[in-house]
């Protein structure tokens, strides 16, 4: 249980460290802390991936799962959607 700088835990997991800043900013890992200028985390904290991965979101654009209302577009401006 080390603490390294945010810029040293993004690289080593792969990432830019604008994506960990902003993580960090919403306060999204849980060791993250900014004691002055600088962010520093715990270097075992995972990675949090917060993709949608229950298919919720397949063929919404078709009037799939997500939009149950025929003839309305997702964004729900009252437009009708052209197939």
């Amino acid at each position: 249980m080390a603490i390294i700088p945010l810029a040293e835990y993004a690289r080593q997991h792969g990432k830019t460290t604008g994506a960990a800043l902003q993580i960090a900013r919403k306060e999204g890992f849980k060791t993250a802390y900014k004691p002055g200028r600088d962010w520093l985390i715990d270097e075992d904290e995972p990675y949090p991936d917060r993709r949608v991965k229950s298919g919720k979101y397949v063929g919404w654009r078709k009037g799939g799962k997500v939009n149950d209302q025929q003839g309305t577009n997702p964004a729900g401006d009252g437009a009708e959607s052209s197939d």
